[in-house]
C-alpha cells in the first residue's frame, strides 16, 4: 500500500460497528427494483463493491411503509414480504464479501407526483402542500396524524434493518426530501409546532430520530444525511454562521445521531469564511460526532453542472487534498459515488497503487448501473 493512501485505509470503529478502511458507497438511486423489489442484479450490485474493498456500502433510497414514501414503482421499498427477502439476499451476500451495510430510509415528500403508480391518486406529501402561481396548492399538507403516521413508518423500518441483519442504517435528511421539507424555511411555514422557527422546524426530524432510536435500542449506528443545498437550489443554506449550525446539530446528537453524513457537492468548498473546514469538518468539530465527507471525490468534475442537466461524465484527479484534510482528522469517511459506478474495484486499485488502471466514470454507465 502507498503510504500517500494510508489515512484511507485505517479501520474505523464505532460501538459495534468495525470497517476495514474509511471508504463509503454513497447512496445512489438506481430505480432497477420493479415492483420496489430489490431481485438479484441489486445484489450483484453491491456484493461487487464489497469484493472491490468499500469498507461501508449505503444503500440507494428505500421508501418506508407509506403510501407516499417512494417517487416510483423502480424504487426498491423496505416493506413487504418479497422486497425485504430481497434485501435479506443482499445483506448476505454484502456480507460474505466482507462488508458492511447500511440501508437508507426515504421517504421523498413532495417530490412524489400525482399519478405514480401503483397509486396514481396518492399526491405528495409535505409540510404545507406545494404554492403555484394564482394562490393554488397541490400536494397534500401533512397533518398531526399524517406526521405520526409517517414517523411510525421510519421507526417500523428501523426495526426491520435491524432483524435483516443491516450494520446499521441511515436516515436521508437532505436534497429538499421530507425531512429536509420541515427543515426548510421555503417549504415549511406551518404555524403549529412543527413550524415558525428553526427549533420547530426542527421537530419532526428529531421525533423521527428518537422513534428509529427507541426502535433499534442505543448500540445500532444511526446515521443522519443532511445538506444545506437542495435539488431545487444549489444555493440554499440551512445555516449561514458556524453557531447556526451547532444549534441545528446539537439537537439531533441529543435525539440518538451518531454518524453525520454531509452532503456537499464539492468536498474540498470551505463553508463558512475565514476557516478551510468544510460541511464535514464543522459538524466533527461542533458535535465530536463521526462525519462522512462527500462530493466529487477523487473526480475532475462535480456530479452535476449548475445547469441541473444530469451527472457528468468525470476522470480520476489528485487525492492528496483529500488524503491531507482525512490524515488531520478533518473528517472520518469518505463518501464515493460516480467513482463507484466506474470502477467497483477504486479502493483495491487505489490501495494497491494501481490508480492508472482505474476506469473513469462515464455518464453513459448509468443506464447500465452493474
Amino acid at each position: 500500500m502507498s503510504t500517500d493512501t494510508q489515512a484511507l485505509f485505517q479501520p474505523f470503529s464505532l460501538g459495534k460497528l468495525h470497517l476495514q478502511n474509511r471508504i463509503v458507497m454513497a447512496p445512489m438511486t438506481r430505480t432497477a427494483s420493479p415492483d420496489g423489489v430489490p431481485g438479484d442484479n441489486v445484489a450483484t450490485y453491491y456484493e461487487r463493491r464489497a469484493r472491490g474493498g468499500v469498507g461501508l456500502i449505503i444503500t440507494e433510497g428505500t421508501a418506508i411503509e407509506h403510501d407516499a414514501a417512494s417517487p416510483g414503482p423502480a424504487v426498491p421499498a423496505f416493506y413487504g414480504d418479497a422486497a425485504l427477502a430481497g434485501w435479506r439476499v443482499v445483506v448476505e451476500r454484502v456480507h460474505a464479501a466482507g462488508g458492511t451495510i447500511f440501508p437508507q430510509l426515504w421517504h421523498v415528500g413532495s417530490a412524489r407526483r400525482t399519478g405514480t403508480p401503483p397509486l396514481v391518486d396518492v399526491p405528495g406529501y409535505s409540510p404545507m402542500g406545494i404554492a403555484k402561481p394564482g394562490g393554488r396548492v397541490v400536494g397534500h399538507a401533512m397533518t398531526e396524524r399524517d406526521i405520526a403516521d409517517v414517523i411510525d413508518g421510519y421507526a417500523k423500518a428501523a426495526t426491520t434493518a435491524r432483524a435483516l441483519g443491516f450494520d446499521g442504517l441511515e436516515l436521508h435528511a437532505a436534497h429538499g426530501y421530507l425531512i429536509d421539507q420541515f427543515f426548510w424555511e421555503g417549504t415549511n411555514q406551518r404555524s403549529d409546532g412543527y413550524g415558525g422557527s428553526p427549533a420547530a422546524r426542527q421537530r419532526f426530524a428529531l421525533e423521527v430520530v428518537s422513534a428509529v432510536r427507541k426502535a433499534v435500542g442505543a448500540d445500532f449506528p444511526l446515521c443522519l444525511r443532511f445538506s444545506q443545498w437542495k435539488l431545487q437550489d444549489y444555493n440554499a443554506k440551512l445555516v449561514q454562521t458556524p453557531a447556526q449550525l451547532g444549534e441545528f446539530l446539537t439537537p439531533l446528537v441529543d435525539a440518538g445521531v451518531d454518524i453525520f453524513h454531509c452532503s456537499t457537492r464539492r468536498f474540498f468548498t470551505a463553508e463558512f469564511e475565514g476557516s478551510e473546514l468544510n460541511l464535514a469538518g464543522w459538524t466533527k468539530k461542533l458535535t465530536g460526532k463521526p462525519t462522512i465527507t462527500v462530493g466529487s471525490v477523487g473526480l475532475d468534475t462535480e456530479f452535476v453542472s449548475d445547469k441541473g442537466d444530469g451527472m457528468n461524465s468525470a476522470r480520476g484527479s489528485d487525492l492528496a487534498p483529500l488524503l491531507e484534510r482525512l490524515a488531520r482528522g478533518e473528517f472520518d469517511l469518505v463518501a464515493l459515488g460516480r467513482s463507484l459506478i466506474g470502477d467497483a474495484e477504486w479502493p483495491r486499485k487505489v490501495r494497491e497503487g494501481r490508480t492508472a488502471d482505474i476506469q473513469s466514470f462515464d455518464r453513459a454507465m448509468l443506464d447500465q448501473l452493474v
